[in-house]
């Protein structure tokens, strides 16, 4: 069939002909980042009017603190950051952002973590404040991402305790940056062939009961400590026995739980409207961490698994509870 002859069966196209080119890029992006195989599974996606010379829309399924530069400067307007904690500090002007940034959430994608400071037993450490009372001569694995958000939160945990990474060097010490999840080879299997005492590193869940089955512990943020990250706007959680049997009691430490799709607070209500309209219209073919369509009622609300670290979009809220998810 020739291009005309397919422009010219409007009555057998599912979509506007105009929209086959962009349709066809986008499925094939879908099918791609679905592919186990696959390396590139972060998408940027821009939209603009046939022809125009501004891209006035643009998503990103992101990841990174520094996308949120991106959505306060309205070069990007909707986009993803995990945990959601990150948006209070943005909001706080806590480091590493040095202004309140205006920033709204759409809705937040369910995901319960906590951040796990994991170290052998047999290095007698019991709490993170040791390390420096000790000048402890740590070996630590901490992730190769530059741009990842845990980075920011060990940062901010070391300069409440009191030092930093550059002194455990000094004291002897090791850091690595790793590449990939703290259960792989390279990271927890380190710990097996004694080449490193420490990871740290959030999905708790993924790596946390194979810690402990190596003979790591987790290590405890003091009261004084979890109130110096409260002040700067991390969340404290507590890492539970329950889901951690060998534990011999909960660890309190800190959130990483939460995925939100944020926004800026100027972003205009037609166009948040248009994104919550879409979305609802996708949460059947979405996928998440659970089986079924993606829960909104609970994406549009503060919870335990999400919690809302700044408020909901104005249009937002408007639209989550005229569609009845919000009461």
């Amino acid at each position: 069939m020739s291009d005309n002859e397919f422009f010219l069966k409007p009555t057998r196209m599912r979509t506007h002909p105009h929209t086959t080119r962009s349709r066809l890029m986008l499925e094939v992006a879908a099918a791609l980042v679905n592919r186990r195989d696959w390396p590139y599974l972060q998408a940027r996606v821009s939209l603009r009017e046939q022809g125009a010379e501004e891209w006035p829309l643009t998503l990103f399924g992101s990841d990174s603190p520094a996308t949120i530069y991106e959505v306060a400067a309205k070069k990007v307007q909707f986009a993803i950051i995990n945990p959601g904690m990150i948006l209070k500090l943005a909001a706080l002007g806590s480091a590493p952002f040095n202004e309140s940034l205006a920033l709204r959430i759409i809705a937040v994608l369910p995901s319960r973590d906590q951040m796990v400071f994991a170290v052998k037993s047999d290095t007698g450490l019991n709490s993170f404040s040791e390390i420096r009372e000790r000048r402890f001569p740590l070996k630590v694995s901490l992730r190769r991402q530059p741009d990842h958000s845990l980075h920011i939160i060990v940062d901010h945990v070391l300069a409440a305790a009191g030092f930093s990474l550059s002194e455990i060097v000094s004291w002897g010490g090791e850091v690595r940056y790793d590449a990939g999840m703290a259960y792989g080879n390279n990271r927890i299997g380190a710990v097996h062939r004694g080449e490193i005492h420490a990871i740290f590193d959030e999905g708790a869940s993924t790596w946390g009961n194979m810690a402990l089955e190596l003979g790591m512990g987790f290590l405890p943020l003091e009261e004084e400590l979890l109130e110096r990250l409260e002040a700067a706007g991390l969340r404290r959680a507590m890492i539970e026995k329950k889901d951690f049997p060998k534990l011999a009691a909960d660890v309190p430490s800190l959130d990483f739980s939460g995925w939100p799709i944020y926004t800026h607070l100027e972003t205009p209500d037609s166009l948040v409207i248009d994104f919550c309209e879409a979305l609802e219209a996708s949460k059947e073919h979405i996928p998440w961490s659970e089986e079924g369509p993606l829960p909104l009622a609970q994406m549009a609300r503060d919870t335990s698994e999400g919690y809302l670290e700044v408020p909901l979009h104005p249009a937002a809220a408007r639209f989550w509870r005229e569609r009845g998810y919000l009461e």
